[in-house]
């Protein structure tokens, strides 16, 4: 089977090709004038877009305020949600899942204009881990929001910790002998290694997880029920043992009836 012949690429000068005839030059510009076209309707989409989550994050704000209240009369809720989130729950250690538990309040605050960059607020009741009453991790993204704060971009900043004395959980953690399954190295991080880790913004996986999973509905995962064993297979066993013990009584019985031929031919 013979192959296309490849086309030169385009150089954004349609008529300088020698290869394209005039009829295939036309067609090629009427093609490129099209694309500015939908260039310039998917630009304009997204600045509606925008504004239109601008709009919505102003009212989601109240339903945010009043599902934080009433968060709080739950107890341990946060922490249990981040236990049962398949990849934050990744990062948590043994000592820092202790520590959350005094998490009362958790609040993502995008931006004004959204695309600029958000914050991550960690609210904390009184504990004997830090003096800190509450923990931010800021985004700043785009220029827009350097801006505004004189700070290179992208960027992310964190909330220094004040650890009360003994209870620093990144040094604890830092000399802590892991088993099997926990053998720190590099690559790994425990909650407040990725809290205080600012060295590559744009891809910080946790902090899109919480803003973008996470926050939004919280309840998903604090409602995780527990995996239990499905009862057909428990049925699928006994009947196994059943077939079994059938199998073997009809092989006794077989045994009994050639014994008594045997005793009569004799």
């Amino acid at each position: 089977m013979s192959s296309m012949p490849k086309r030169p690429k385009f150089d954004g000068n349609i008529d300088g090709s020698a290869s394209l005839n005039e009829e295939e030059s036309e067609a090629l510009e009427l093609i490129d004038a099209c694309q500015n076209e939908i260039d310039a309707l998917n630009e304009k989409a997204s600045e509606e877009i925008l504004k239109v989550e601008q709009k919505y994050n102003k009212l989601r704000k109240p339903c945010y305020e009043k599902r934080s209240e009433l968060v709080k009369r739950v107890p341990n809720f946060w922490v249990t949600s981040f236990i049962n989130h398949p990849q934050v729950s990744g990062i948590l250690d043994e000592e820092e899942e202790e520590c959350l538990h005094a998490l009362n309040k958790l609040e993502v605050e995008e931006f004004e204009d959204i695309k600029s960059g958000y914050r991550i607020n960690f609210h904390f009741d009184e504990n004997p881990y830090f003096e800190n009453k509450v923990l931010t991790k800021e985004f700043h993204l785009n220029s827009a929001a350097a801006s505004e704060n004189g700070s290179d971009w992208p960027a992310s900043t964190s909330t220094p910790i004040n650890w009360k004395e003994g209870k620093n959980l990144l040094k604890q953690l830092l000399t802590k002998p892991y088993g099997n399954k926990k053998k720190r190295n590099s690559e790994y991080k425990t909650f407040f290694d990725w809290f205080s880790d600012n060295t590559d913004p744009v891809n910080d996986e946790i902090a899109e997880l919480i803003k973008d999973d996470l926050w939004p509905n919280p309840l998903q995962y604090y409602l995780v029920p527990d995996i239990e064993v499905e009862p057909e297979d428990e049925e699928d066993d006994d009947n196994e043992e059943e077939t079994f013990e059938d199998e073997d009584g009809e092989d006794g019985e077989g045994e009994d009836e050639d014994d008594d031929e045997d005793e009569d031919d004799k």
